[in-house]
């Protein structure tokens, strides 16, 4: 895959468009925004069912009370704001009257990862999917691009509990089309390989997958697997059954490495047996200001650079 000559789409917007699809398929659905009506796309929901859109002004915790409480009388909710303040200011609010009680509360999670570098450390969410899957009966995705974004969002309308979704900021690759269907909990396996197990999550899926073709012209095989769903994986074995076959593994994560995909592959793969297992991902620190190329570049998610640990990896 060429990420730069990819079709682009915007998460946020296609998560905004799953809501409001919900809405005209006849779900009682209702969105809740925090002063992000406009950059979060309730706004489509607004302009057709004007009586489900709610927007609180910059109150995140009053955001989530309102979702849980509308979600109480049996509504489905949708809270749309950004991440690092749905993970961290709202984390009291979605554990104990969302997940708790085991609502349909559903977060949709703007400018997640890298993809909020440009507007500050207090806006990059790196800890957020970690934060998140300690809440039991939480439910985490981090869809890849717009169309399974999409259908992520309408996914969650019918998963128990609570569910986390995490999106980006600026357009990003398309990476699939109208034949997909996104399967909650199920590891998606991309690229068949024999020398190295790569495994993703959200954004960086495409600049994997772009990193597998650099792989193959000098010579490695690379098996690419994306973890949409961070919390519950319901088939580990298609991870253990990899990288038992492969005998490396390599992570590659917009997220810090203690918590997240990481931390999740250490889980499935504990006692399997002897593989040799490297991580891309924020060592445990913060990330800078910065565009998400830029960001990237830094913390080696690009293609170029998760290609070079992978050969290290592999000699």
């Amino acid at each position: 895959m060429n990420t730069s000559q990819a079709k682009m789409g915007s998460t946020r917007k296609a998560a905004g468009q799953g809501v409001l699809e919900l809405a005209r398929a006849g779900r009682d659905v209702v969105a809740i925004a925090a002063d992000t009506a406009k950059s979060m796309y309730t706004t489509l929901l607004e302009a057709e069912f004007p009586e489900r859109a709610i927007d609180v002004g910059i109150a995140e915790q009053n955001m989530v009370m309102m979702a849980a409480g509308l979600a109480s009388t049996g509504k489905i909710a949708y809270a749309t704001s950004y991440s690092v303040f749905t993970s961290m200011r709202c984390s009291e609010q979605l554990r104990t009257f969302a997940a708790y009680p085991a609502l349909n509360v559903n977060v949709i999670a703007g400018i997640g990862g890298y993809s909020g570098g440009i507007e500050g450390v207090t806006h990059l969410a790196t800890e957020d999917l970690g934060i998140m899957r300690c809440i039991a009966g939480m439910t985490v995705f981090a869809p890849a691009d717009a169309i399974s974004t999409l259908q992520a969002v309408k996914a969650a309308a019918d998963i128990p509990g609570p569910v986390y979704i995490r999106v980006g900021r600026d357009d990003s690759p398309v990476i699939f089309d109208d034949s997909y269907t996104f399967v909650p909990g199920i590891p998606v396996v991309h690229r068949k390989g024999s020398d190295v197990t790569i495994l993703t999550c959200g954004l960086a899926l495409a600049y994997v997958l772009e990193a597998a073709d650099i792989l193959e012209q000098a010579g490695i095989s690379a098996e690419i697997i994306e973890m949409h769903t961070i919390k519950p994986v319901l088939q580990p074995e298609v991870v253990m059954e990899s990288v038992t076959r492969t005998g490396r593994l390599l992570t590659v994560e917009e997220h810090n490495i203690v918590g997240g995909l990481a931390t999740v592959a250490a889980e499935i793969m504990e006692g399997t047996g002897p593989f040799l297992f490297r991580k891309i991902g924020l060592a445990d620190t913060y990330g800078e200001s910065g565009t998400p190329e830029e960001l990237r570049k830094k913390y080696g998610v690009e293609p170029s650079a998760v290609a070079d640990t992978a050969k290290r990896l592999c000699t």
